[in-house]
């Protein structure tokens, strides 16, 4: 998969119809992961069809989440209605999103790999910012094996993540769960097959 010209026409067009491209399942590392997380409320970014917020949502968190896609969102509501949880759901990108300070007990990101090294950065910082100290963040993306796959994700090196990378993000932080590893994901028709990914889950200080 290359990187898009028109990432919110592209988006748009892939979340059109009534199917779920990624399904409707929660990310199975975040299902497995969501022990660290804290009670309270939470942050799903870039939410797509909200098969990640509704289901924290319905584990008793207090659910935000934003898309750029309308589409998504429209989507993401409908399943929200269907599992009987409430998630405050924005139309926006990172860039215009409104990071509360030290708000979020935790923030979650699974599959957020559109923003190259510059963007990812500032991205990280705004993360940061708005944790609440020991809050937690949780991210699930590809590692640079996903290359040899192609079951997935941005096909750009400069957009998958490594240890290094992540632990140097977020500097302090007391690593909860760290692993680079490659499994077989079946999340719709989007992510499908093995697939070499990377799951961070790491807490602010106090």
């Amino acid at each position: 998969m290359t990187a898009f010209q028109n990432p919110k026409e592209t988006w748009d067009q892939r979340f059109a119809g009534d199917s779920f491209l990624f399904g409707e399942q929660p990310n199975q590392y975040l299902r497995n992961q969501f022990h660290h997380l804290r009670p309270g409320n939470a942050l799903s970014i870039a939410d797509g069809e909200g098969r990640n917020s509704v289901w924290m949502a319905t584990q008793g968190l207090k659910l935000e989440a934003f898309d750029f896609s309308a589409n998504a969102l429209s989507k993401a509501k409908r399943l929200a209605q269907q599992h009987s949880v409430v998630v405050n759901f924005s139309c926006s990108d990172w860039q215009s999103f409104d990071w509360k300070p030290t708000y979020y007990d935790n923030i979650v990101g699974v599959f957020f790999q559109f923003a190259g090294t510059d963007d990812r950065v500032q991205l990280f910082k705004l993360i940061d910012a708005s944790l609440k100290p020991g809050g937690v963040v949780l991210i699930q993306g590809y590692s640079p094996a996903q290359l040899q796959f192609n079951t997935g994700g941005p096909g750009k090196l400069e957009n998958l993540y490594d240890k290094p990378m992540l632990i140097s993000a977020f500097p302090n932080y007391q690593v909860l769960d760290l692993q680079a590893y490659e499994a077989e994901i079946h999340e719709g028709t989007a992510h499908n097959g093995m697939s070499g990914l990377i799951g961070y889950v790491a807490q602010k200080p106090l």
